[in-house]
């Protein structure tokens, strides 16, 4: 992969992770626009590092004070003893549906939804849900039910808001829209929403990174040749994965400050029409012969 590319890749990883519009959407369709293969390879998925490195440096006080807290916990066998240290454990509760869901399924999800078809058909099912869930939050607005801020989240939130982050595995989906989906759903403020959902996102891409740097690794040590090589075969991929990842933090860091605060002014409406559009444009391409409908 030339570095040109790793750049643009790693410039729409940063920029679409945190804003709700499906960061694997947009590696996967302009990858395939770029003529690459296998755009549901490994880096789609590596790349996506980068924008945790993002995560770690902004919220870097929050996460220190959220391990520094479960870390107590654990030396004095307590549950929750603290705010930070309930956090953590909401963190934790909150990231057990999409691991199980990708430890399990990870196959048939890439068989089944990697591809332009699948992706417009997720990417406007859930700007509709998006577009639902503002809905909901203007109603209870109306009723005079004040939204809940982050300190106010609950197990069951927690879980909730998991089963959501779940329903990203697929392309389309967004991790940061459907978790603020799921959120305004359940009553929290869309700043509240945003935040939990950009610390629910650490373990999730995390372990999915760190899943598949194994898998490369092991298919370094003994190839299959049925497979493509593995993204450490040459020094030439493993220059454009550094390149991308570096990229997708810097700009991934400016896009997490850029939709905190826009939350705290807007609804996601610009984003329901974004994805729409995209679904739209999507089916287009397919139409024009551009993209293969798999």
């Amino acid at each position: 992969m030339p570095l040109w590319e790793a750049v643009l890749l790693g410039v729409i990883q940063g920029v679409t992770e945190f804003l709700p519009i499906s960061s694997t959407a947009h590696l996967v369709i302009a990858r395939k626009l770029l003529g690459h293969a296998r755009a549901e390879d490994a880096f789609t998925v590596v790349i996506q590092l980068g924008t945790l490195a993002a995560v770690f440096v902004y919220f870097r006080a929050d996460i220190a004070r959220m391990l520094a807290g479960l870390w107590a916990d654990l030396r004095a066998f307590k549950f929750a003893s603290s705010p930070d240290a309930r956090l953590g454990w909401l963190i934790v509760l909150g990231s057990v549906p999409a691991g199980l869901v990708g430890f399990f399924f990870k196959s048939w999800l890439k068989a089944t939804f990697f591809n332009p078809t699948s992706i417009a058909v997720v990417a406007i099912v859930f700007a509709l849900l998006m577009a639902l869930s503002e809905w909901w939050a203007a109603r209870r607005a109306k009723r005079g039910l004040a939204p809940r801020e982050e300190e106010a989240i609950s197990w069951r939130d927690a879980l909730w808001v998991g089963l959501w982050q779940a329903c990203a595995l697929m392309p389309g989906g967004s991790r940061s829209g459907t978790t603020i989906t799921g959120g305004l759903f359940a009553g929290l403020a869309r700043p509240a929403a945003a935040r939990f959902s950009f610390l629910l996102s650490l373990p999730a891409i995390l372990g999915a990174g760190l899943k598949e740097l194994y898998d490369e690794y092991k298919k370094l040590r003994a190839p299959n040749p049925d497979e493509p090589p593995s993204l450490f075969a040459s020094g030439d991929q493993v220059a454009a994965l550094a390149v991308g990842s570096l990229v997708a933090a810097v700009v991934g860091y400016l896009s997490i400050a850029f939709l905190l605060g826009f939350l705290k002014r807007y609804s996601m409406g610009a984003f329901v029409v974004y994805r729409l559009a995209l679904g739209a444009a999507i089916f287009a391409l397919i139409a024009w012969g551009i993209l293969p409908k798999t």
